[in-house]
């Protein structure tokens, strides 16, 4: 009988910006009655596909709209060399 393997999925998809790292925040949902409940307040990702001009391609990224804003003031080479990320290896 041979042993069951299990394979690990290399593109798994996490809700962190992969330029800020920006993720979930822990926060609580209050009610009229002040009944508070556990609730996750998730970033505001997008699949983007950006213009990478030090490296002259497109780069696929899943970034957060506050950095999309950032990238459009900064440039995506300064921003990400900012946040210590090396665009080559994406």
């Amino acid at each position: 009988m041979r042993p069951i393997q299990f394979v690990r999925k290399e593109s798994v998809m996490s809700r962190v910006c992969q330029l800020s790292g920006k993720r979930a925040n822990n926060g609580m949902a209050v009610s009229h009655s002040h009944v508070r409940t556990k609730k996750l307040q998730q970033v505001n990702l997008q699949q983007r596909r950006l213009w990478w001009a030090e490296g002259n391609r497109w780069v696929k990224l899943r970034v957060s709209t506050s950095a999309l804003r950032t990238i459009q003031k900064k440039g995506l080479g300064a921003y990400a060399k900012e946040m210590g990320i090396n665009l080559a290896k994406i």
